[in-house]
């Protein structure tokens, strides 16, 4: 990979769990920061739960390269936001061998 074209802002979102006011947990998500992205297309597919049914988008989402532990560098679980558009983090690894961009791989409509 010879470089990316980092020309959408993405937010980084990490889940955290907050008290409910009733005994209980609630997730919430919490911005970690903003990060300038690549965002592909690689496929979408439809799935079926008896009447009702949904599709998912899968895409390719590079960002630089960040070393492991540090904040900006993306983990699977947590998710990217571009305004309503969530995209659940499902996996990441290095572009290249030089450091110079991490791919995610991601999923759109899931809830993350």
């Amino acid at each position: 990979m010879s470089g990316a074209t980092l020309t959408r802002r993405l937010t980084l979102e990490a889940a955290v769990e907050t008290q409910d006011g009733a005994g209980g947990r609630v997730a919430a998500w919490r911005a970690l920061g903003a990060v300038w992205a690549e965002v592909r297309g690689v496929s979408a597919f439809e799935r079926f739960w008896g009447e009702a049914g949904g599709s998912r988008l899968s895409h390719r989402i590079t960002v630089r390269w960040a070393p492991f532990g540090a904040a900006a560098r993306p983990a699977a679980g947590q998710r990217f936001r571009e305004g309503e558009r969530l995209f659940a983090i499902l996996g990441v690894t290095e572009a290249d061998p030089h450091n110079r961009f991490l791919i995610c791989w991601t999923e759109e409509g899931r809830a993350a």
